[in-house]
């Protein structure tokens, strides 16, 4: 028996959590914090480029490093637009997500998903705390998920070279484009 499902009507759709944010400069460029849920870019950046367009003017472009998410899509819809999201890994660092707007090019620090509640408090708290010392400290929770997920999956760690979207800024798989 034929089942026909409308994909365009859900009835079970997941609430929409807060978007955990701060907004606090830090010496260095950066323009706030974010601590995300997943790392997952496809469900994290539509609600967080929603709240950031409504405080920074539309969001036209997104850019990230690839070392820490492993799908980064090409585009996201915003409030039925497109935002485009690329990729670079010279030009960014890996835990800033770059926002461009109409007002300009804002910075925002990505606390590791993994991240305990204390140590995501601390770095969106900032605290006089400067833009390299939060890198460091999210670069040290990335390195703790990564040496946990080596003890418990048996020494088994992830790929050391990511796929590469096609399409984006940077490299691409076979090189440098031409």
């Amino acid at each position: 028996m034929p089942v026909t499902i409308d994909r365009t009507k859900s009835s079970r759709r997941a609430p929409l959590l807060p978007v955990r944010l701060s907004l606090t400069s830090a010496p260095g460029g950066l323009d706030g914090t974010w601590w995300p849920r997943s790392r997952a870019l496809t469900r994290e950046l539509p609600p967080l480029t929603a709240a950031l367009g409504d405080l920074w003017g539309r969001i036209t472009r997104i850019t990230v490093n690839p070392a820490y998410w492993p799908v980064i899509p090409t585009w996201v819809s915003v409030a039925g637009r497109t935002v485009h999201v690329g990729w670079t890994t010279e030009e960014q660092d890996p835990h800033r997500l770059t926002f461009f707007s109409t007002d300009g090019r804002r910075d925002v620090l990505v606390v590791p998903p993994e991240s305990g509640a204390d140590a995501a408090a601390q770095l969106m708290a900032g605290d006089g705390i400067g833009a390299p010392a939060r890198e460091e400290a999210a670069d040290r929770i990335d390195d703790r998920t990564r040496q946990e997920a080596w003890d418990t999956d048996g020494g088994a760690d992830r790929p050391s070279s990511l796929p590469r979207p096609i399409g984006s800024a940077g490299l691409s798989p076979g090189g440098p484009r031409r």
